[in-house]
This record gives C-alpha cells, structure tokens and sequence, in this order.
C-alpha cells in the first residue's frame, strides 16, 4: 500500500506565508524560507507554495523565492500562483520546483492542462481546485476563491484527469482555515471516481481530522497549514499516531 503524504502549505503573500479563514483574514505565519528548511527537517513528505495573491495582481509567481526555497529542501516541491504557460512552468522548474500547481489558468484554458503535460509529464502537473457547497452542489471557484463558476467540481475534475493531470488538491473553501476536519464526504466521492491522487486542503485543525480523511476521505495526501505554522501539531507526532492507528506513513 502507498504511504499517505503529509504536506504543509505555505501560502506566500508579499514574500511572506500568511494563513486566514476561509480565504480571507490574513495573518502573518513566518519566513517562507525558514519554514521550508524546517519543515524538511521535521519530516514532512512534500511542500507546497503557493502565491496567493499573483493571480489576483496579475503577475508572475516570485521565482527568486522559489529558488530560496528550493535550496532547503531535500523532499518534492510544488509550486502554483500566476502560471499561464509552458514557459511559465520551465522557469518553475529550472529554479527548483519538482511539481507545478495550476487552478484558476487551468479553468480558463484548460488545453494548457494538456500541454503542460505534453511537455512535462503528468508527474509534473498538480491541477488545484478550490470549491464551495451551495445548495448542496459543489462548485468551483477561481481567483483565490473570489471567483465563482458554474462548474461542477467531480465533473471538472474528470476533465483534468483526462486532459493528463498527475495529481488533484482540492480545497474547501466551506472548510479553509476553520480546524473542523475536511470535506471527506467529497473528497472520498473524487477518490472513487478518479484514478489519479487526490490531495485534501480546508479544515485541519486536530491529529483525528488527519486519521479521517486518509480512512473516511480516502485522501491521498493531506495538506494543512496553519496547524503546522503556530506548532498546533508537530508533524512527528502526527505521524506516530497515524501509524498506531495502522495508515501506512513514512516515518
């Protein structure tokens, strides 16, 4: 059996990591930097960084920063915010990302999902999708979360598996930064319907949401934030406690 990944978040605003609520409230949690190198330390199996806010001003993902970050870490590292093109995604990688993420780029063409993998391989490419419940149908929304659409998030996602994505994030935006657990009724209905890894995003808040939605939400990966940032959970108990509870980690 494939080992659940544990993987923190650093949501970067303004060259910083920043964690809110459901999108919005954000707060200072630290340099990127000294995170990343600490994070690889304490044995977390991936990282991902985001940059938040580049969709939204229009601009590219801060490559220096990635590259500082980069130089830390001796674990896979995904990279997402402002990327458009298969240019965008070269220079990602040569400043040492291991994965891309796309969301909101992906939406508005989704080909380029097609051409990143083409070009890349679908290893390489993370298609990250933000949702809310409303009226009991879940939908994707764009922009940070700011954008809503019309697209259903299991039909979206089928598309994106087809169109040669390696992994899915998939965030809930009804659960983002509450520490209520995740979606897991979702998120194991993704599971079921797709071939490809899914990773859960929205609602850590305690070990028992972890042990949840790996064995609820049939989860892949899970991703969290802010637990991680202020200390609220060190990532080696965590996966002492997933492993006495029998969710195959590695320690």
């Amino acid at each position: 059996m494939l080992t659940k990944r544990i993987i923190p978040c650093l949501d970067i605003k303004n060259g910083r990591t920043v964690k809110g609520v459901n999108f919005i409230d954000l707060r200072d949690a630290g340099d990127p930097v000294e995170l990343a190198a600490a994070y690889a330390e304490k044995g977390a199996d991936e990282l991902v960084f985001l940059d938040i806010s580049a969709t939204e001003e229009k601009r590219k993902t801060l490559a220096k920063l990635v590259l500082d970050v980069a130089e830390q870490l001796n674990i896979p590292f995904t990279v997402g915010g402002g990327i458009s093109s298969v240019e965008d995604v070269d220079i990602l990688l040569k400043n040492g990302a291991d994965k891309v993420s796309i969301n909101s780029s992906a939406v508005k063409n989704p080909d380029l999902i097609n051409q990143l993998s083409d070009k890349f391989g679908s290893q390489c490419v993370v298609v990250a999708i933000d949702a809310k419940n409303i009226d009991g149908k879940w939908k994707v929304h764009l922009v940070g979360g700011k954008v809503p659409t019309d697209l259903d998030l299991f039909e979206w996602a089928k598309e994106v598996e087809l169109r040669g994505a390696g992994e899915i994030l998939f965030t809930s935006m009804d659960h983002d930064g509450t520490k209520n657990g995740f979606a897991n009724e979702a998120l194991a209905r993704l599971s079921e319907e797709l071939n490809i890894p899914i990773i859960a995003s929205g609602g850590a808040g305690n070990i028992q949401h972890f042990q949840d939605t790996f064995q609820k939400g049939k989860a892949d990966a899970a991703l969290a934030a802010s637990v991680f940032h202020f200390k609220e959970i060190e990532i080696s108990d965590l996966k002492n406690q997933l492993k006495t509870a029998g969710i195959p980690v590695r320690i």
